[in-house]
């Protein structure tokens, strides 16, 4: 299993104020990579980053092999990063249904490969139907409402959307930026359990979370970022045993 995404010496500048200092990591196809850090650490930066929101100062972001640093923001998605940002972001004044049909942009016809094996080509109509469909087996209470007002939705029903939106494009990477924040925790452990079958269809996803220990349970590896710089890294399940991190991030919830 090859790294389907690179980030190289990449470091990241807001005037004088170095936000990212350096940071190397890879994302291998098929796997949940998660970044770890308090507040101001430089996590959602370095998710813009990859996404090209916000430019690198230097360094390169390699997607399967093609350096992606410095294509603009739809170029990036055309390619497939697509994020699903912090705060969900759902477009008042929209259905849920068209909040969908948003985030396949930019959607394109493609080959995919059937569970037999054989290869089909479909149009883009073909892959939007295809993406609602994918959708809506993971989210049926989006189906249910996808006629409503996406303003009048719950916070986690939002989130589901802000999920569903991304996979609208046929990612190839997803990033996901704090998709746990201000959840009960019922609804935090439906949206670990989504991210989990993501991965289990095939879906390469980095995630940063601030929910440290539910996010370590389903990641394949993890780093950790302090000051912009990363202070520790290694697989998940290991990290979970690490008494550093548990002390600085964890707390409480790794006794439970």
């Amino acid at each position: 299993m090859g790294n389907i995404l690179e980030v190289k010496n990449l470091t990241v500048s807001y005037g004088a104020i170095a936000a990212l200092k350096g940071i190397d990591l890879v994302v291998p196809e098929n796997s949940i990579v998660a970044i770890l850090g308090a507040n101001g650490a430089g996590k959602s930066t370095l998710l813009r980053t990859i996404s090209g929101v916000v430019k690198a100062k230097s360094g390169e972001i390699l997607l399967q092999g093609t350096n992606i640093t410095r294509e603009p923001v739809y170029r990036i998605a055309h390619r497939g990063i697509i994020q699903s940002p912090e705060g969900r972001m759902i477009l008042n004044g929209l259905t849920v249904e068209e909040n969908l049909k948003v985030g396949a942009y930019a959607l394109k016809g493609r080959e995919i490969v059937e569970a037999d094996g054989t290869t089909k080509k479909l149009s883009k109509n073909q892959m939007l139907q295809r993406n609602f469909e994918l959708v809506y087996r993971h989210f049926p209470i989006l189906k249910e409402r996808r006629t409503q007002q996406a303003s009048t939705l719950s916070g986690g029903e939002q989130q589901m959307l802000a999920i569903g939106r991304a996979l609208m494009a046929s990612p190839t990477v997803v990033l996901f930026d704090e998709p746990s924040l201000g959840l009960a925790p019922l609804i935090v452990r439906d949206i670990f359990k989504i991210i989990q079958d993501l991965k289990a269809e095939g879906n390469t996803i980095l995630i940063v979370e601030q929910n440290a220990y539910q996010t370590l349970k389903i990641a394949d590896y993890a780093y950790v970022l302090e000051l912009g710089k990363i202070s520790m890294q290694g697989p998940g399940h290991e990290l979970l045993k690490n008494e550093k991190l548990v002390e600085a991030y964890l707390g409480e919830k790794s006794k439970k």
